[in-house]
């Protein structure tokens, strides 16, 4: 008896094996009973893709399963002479179905060495495991994605920096916008992030209670990874000025952020505007050129439009702050 098998004294082990048929095959598993000579004995519950001639006189695997498959379980059996010899092999019917093959020599008491044949469908499992490894490729994919990006803005970060402690500011802040969009894409299961939440949560920690201050209108578009990435950093720059240089919360006039699908030598393209207005103290030649000497951004002119293909024009007058970002709206990164 098996060291982890226990049954009543006096118990017949015949009797008890007539209850293991019905529950192996109430768990999916298809059995099949052979003799020492590889005769077919018994069959049940076999998958529909090897459907049983019912009218034949004799079975054997070649007329079950094929030559392919037959010869591979001939070539395993082959060596199964003796009681408690194992093995088994894994058959592909097709591109999703997948079968394993267990096959085992038992010894009965009264009729010598049997060969017992267990087919478990394992086509979910498989499938499962091919989806786990494409989804650890594709989260290494991402990673040095996100590494390449940090990399850069901490180089750009660091070239327009006079000084450690601004470097940190900038760059922690800039860290904190990837994050957000981060949390949006991986909730999406990496499809992207929908415009409107973007920046939603790009500006709601800078206007806890503020928020109808940025009203945000038109297409609300599914952008991919790579650009909510680079649109979440180029709207993080955009709030983190405005609340900088106290205009906003003085005059309390809202930026209006709006997305429009457009076509733009023939492809379809994505169009963000940021129309943000000032106020009359902010406003004035030596003022107007005071913000642009402090928030000319290389981020929101270079580096956000070379990361999404696309072309950018930041511009500030005495009357208000517009951003345009015009880019292709891509299937994928």
């Amino acid at each position: 008896m098996h060291p982890l098998t226990w049954q009543q004294a006096g118990q017949s082990d015949d009797g008890l094996r007539e209850f293991l048929l019905p529950a192996l095959v109430d768990l999916g598993a298809s059995i099949i009973i052979q003799d020492a000579d590889h005769n077919y004995l018994f069959v049940t519950n076999l998958p529909e893709t090897w459907p049983i001639d019912r009218s034949a006189a004799k079975l054997n695997d070649l007329s079950l399963f094929g030559e392919e498959v037959a010869g591979r379980l001939s070539a395993l059996k082959a060596d199964m002479r003796a009681a408690g010899h194992k093995g088994h092999v894994e058959v592909t019917v097709g591109s999703e179905q997948v079968y394993e093959f267990r096959v085992q020599a038992v010894e009965l008491p009264k009729s010598g060495v049997h060969l017992i044949t267990t087919i478990v469908d394992r086509s979910e499992e498989r499938h499962r495991e091919r989806l786990l490894r494409a989804l650890l490729r594709e989260v290494s994919h991402r990673s040095k994605n996100l590494l390449a990006i940090i990399q850069s803005i901490a180089l750009q970060t660091a070239r327009y920096s006079g000084s450690l402690d601004l470097f940190l500011h900038k760059f922690r802040g800039r860290l904190y916008s990837l994050s957000q969009s981060q949390d949006l894409i991986t909730d999406s299961s990496w499809r992207g992030a929908y415009f409107y939440e973007l920046v939603q949560h790009q500006t709601e920690k800078y206007l806890p209670e503020n928020r109808h201050l940025v009203r945000v209108t038109g297409d609300n578009v599914l952008l991919t990874p790579n650009a909510s990435l680079h649109v979440g950093l180029a709207v993080h720059e955009l709030i983190v000025n405005a609340v900088s240089h106290g205009s906003l919360l003085r005059g309390g006039r809202p930026i209006r952020v709006t997305c429009t699908r457009l076509q733009v030598d023939g492809h379809d393209s994505l169009e963000m505007m940021w129309d943000e207005p000032l106020e009359a103290e902010t406003q004035g030649e030596a003022n107007t050129e005071s913000l642009k000497a402090h928030f000319g951004s290389t981020v929101l002119e270079r580096v956000v439009p070379a990361s999404v293909n696309g072309k950018a024009n930041y511009s500030i007058s005495e009357e208000k702050i517009t951003y345009r970002l015009v880019f292709p709206i891509e299937v994928g990164d």
